[in-house]
């Protein structure tokens, strides 16, 4: 489908950069009225996920996931999940390996390509309950991840699985991990290390044999983290390798279910390579929308229900005939 040329998303005028635009909803949004319970789901190599399930007794059922060390509690999350459930639809938002709160028993972590957990969650949501509809929606991290899943997936995709819909996606891992690296993403580049520190500190615990954290503090950038952490513990030959083996815009060809991707262009996260306009316009099922704002998970909006947009605009996207 052609890319989407235009896009109905303004941001509120006090949140007037992209900075604004992403810190704000992220630290002070408050979601309430959403109640999970909690599945541990024991994987097929013995490790563990921990799924939040937001059932309403509905017949379709949208399972979510989340971004870099985000969980089920981040309010992009919640906010989606509440909206969710007021139109009609189960929820399941799906925790990585050791973002529920307890490191993961294994000697791997999450990461943006590991579509084989995704997998797991959607063949347990099947056992529980015949949906008539799944829909896949996701958030930076998880959006690629979502999408790597489809394509893969292609033709031979599972029928409940309708649509899809993904927020700010780094759809080139590589040129998105150069733009996280820059001077002015240092502060986010400092907290998300920050986090992956402590996962590595908690399973060092569980095998200090293994794995450490001696030297972290040389690590300055997610290709750092990736040379040492990410690669060899998942298989990959380094940092290139895997953004290379997992960025979603090589699977994007292969989708076969209509998939919105919407991306903002002043996201201070996504490189140009991100925004992949040249291969959407030949494809028949993915679109792109590419607000002018929004920010990283962002786009707030001013509506007096506490929806944001980025809630109405799925919604709409996922009920379409």
């Amino acid at each position: 489908m052609p890319v989407i040329p235009t896009s109905d998303y303004k941001s509120p005028f006090y949140l007037f950069n992209a900075h604004l635009q992403t810190i704000i909803p992220g630290l002070f949004r408050k979601v309430e009225g959403v109640t999970y319970k909690r599945e541990r789901l024991i994987t097929s190599d013995n490790d563990f996920l921990d799924l939040d399930w937001s059932s309403k007794g509905n017949n379709r059922i949208a399972i979510l996931s989340h971004g870099l060390e985000g969980d089920s509690q981040r309010p992009y999350v919640k906010g989606m999940v509440k909206e969710l459930n007021a139109q009609g639809w189960d929820a399941l938002a799906w925790n990585f390996r050791g973002c529920g709160g307890e490191i993961n028993k294994n000697l791997r972590f999450y990461h943006s390509g590991a579509t084989e957990d995704l997998e797991e969650v959607i063949a347990h949501v099947l056992t529980q309950k015949a949906y008539d509809s799944i829909v896949l929606i996701g958030f930076s991290l998880g959006g690629n991840l979502t999408l790597k899943y489809l394509g893969e997936r292609g033709a031979d995709l599972r029928p409940q699985i309708k649509r899809s819909v993904v927020f700010s996606v780094p759809c080139d891992l590589q040129s998105g991990s150069t733009k996280m690296a820059g001077f002015g993403n240092k502060v986010y580049m400092s907290r998300f290390l920050k986090h992956l520190r402590k996962k590595v500190k908690g399973k060092a615990l569980l095998m200090p044999d293994k794995i450490n954290d001696k030297d972290y503090h040389l690590i300055k950038t997610f290709k750092d983290f990736d040379d040492k952490y990410t690669a060899p513990l998942h298989g990959f030959k380094d940092a290139v390798d895997y953004w290379t083996q997992c960025s979603s815009k090589h699977f994007l060809k292969g989708i076969a279910i209509p998939t919105l991707i919407v991306n903002a262009k002043n996201d201070p996260f996504l490189s140009p390579e991100c925004f992949p306009f040249s291969i959407v316009k030949d494809l028949p099922h993915v679109y792109l929308e590419a607000p002018e704002e929004g920010g990283h998970c962002g786009f707030y909006s001013n509506s007096l229900s506490g929806k944001f947009w980025s809630e109405e605009r799925a919604l709409k996207f996922l009920e379409r005939v």
